[in-house]
């Protein structure tokens, strides 16, 4: 996964426990949502785009969802349905619709998505993945939003947290992302120039980092930038934001290399709903349009 102020009703820092603990118990069911929210039932469908997708797609009118759903405001559980929720739902949702199809969500592990992808456990990788090089080794992208990695830590930052300088401190990541590696970077300069390495604090789900800094088990936390803003607005004030946003990349819809037109499909999809106005409304009603892009492509990663 990869990384804009989210409007969002703050919550209390309780209900990032409830909201993990319940993302956790629903690890691997499904739910169909391909005609929850407005912008999914308002969307017609489009011919040409719809006979692009394959028939093994086509044929029971639904496309398979790998999503790991503790990464709010993107992907979460909603407590009271049960439902996987958030932009990246909605917006997937919406592009569906145009397809003519509906959407069923599997909850899994981050790490875990792709490889399904590859194996065709899953029609396509909804989870904020983050399009990189290597990535682009195991499944094709269809770019759709503009993120970068931003860093909390709790509010004043008592334990005086600088991210380009955080040797020796701890700081919580989820597992897979590519805040990982960043961090291993980091760590490795400040060893190199004889300084303590930074210590890694790697949760399998993301509502776990933001718990572990709200408790002050973690000096700070480093994640894709909605997600930090995220947790920030929920907390209700216990933590900010320290630092600017960097490594800005696009985030990308991951499907399979030999899954024929589906990609073309998505990106045009996607093209209609940038030009209908939909996509822009799906992102400003989640708070997170500063992300928004003009142009998919196929396969955009940074070099």
């Amino acid at each position: 996964m990869s990384t804009g102020s989210l409007r969002r009703r703050a919550l209390a820092a309780s209900a990032l426990v409830l909201t993990g603990a319940l993302a956790l118990s629903a690890c691997g069911d499904s739910n169909d949502s391909g005609d929850s929210g407005s912008a999914a039932s308002n969307t017609s469908v489009d011919s040409k785009l719809a006979a692009m997708v394959p028939a093994a797609i086509k044929s029971d009118g639904k496309i398979s969802i790998g999503t790991d759903a503790s990464y709010p405001p993107n992907e979460s559980v909603d407590p009271a349905s049960q439902k996987i929720v958030g932009w990246d739902v909605d917006l997937f949702n919406a592009v569906a619709a145009k397809l003519g199809l509906k959407t069923q969500y599997s909850n899994a592990g981050f790490d875990t998505i792709i490889p399904g992808v590859q194996s065709g456990k899953y029609e396509a990788g909804i989870s904020s993945f983050t399009d990189t090089k290597e990535r682009e080794q195991a499944v094709d992208f269809v770019t759709y939003y503009s993120a970068g990695t931003s860093w909390a830590v709790l509010k004043g930052n008592p334990k005086g947290v600088n991210p380009d300088d955080a040797c020796g401190k701890s700081v919580g990541v989820q597992q897979g992302t590519v805040q990982v590696d960043d961090l291993a970077a980091r760590s490795k300069k400040c060893t190199d120039a004889g300084k303590p390495a930074i210590k890694s604090v790697v949760r399998k789900q993301q509502t776990e980092v933001n718990n572990d800094l709200v408790a002050g088990k973690v000096d700070g936390m480093a994640a894709d930038s909605p997600i930090v803003g995220d947790a920030v607005k929920k907390t209700g004030g216990k933590l900010e934001i320290i630092g600017q946003t960097y490594d800005t990349a696009p985030y990308g819809y991951a499907v399979g290399k030999n899954s024929g037109q589906l990609k073309e499909a998505i990106q045009g999809a996607l093209k209609a709903l940038i030009a209908d106005g939909t996509y822009k409304k799906i992102l400003t009603d989640a708070g997170v349009e500063s992300g928004a892009i003009t142009e998919p492509k196929i396969n955009g990663a940074q070099s």
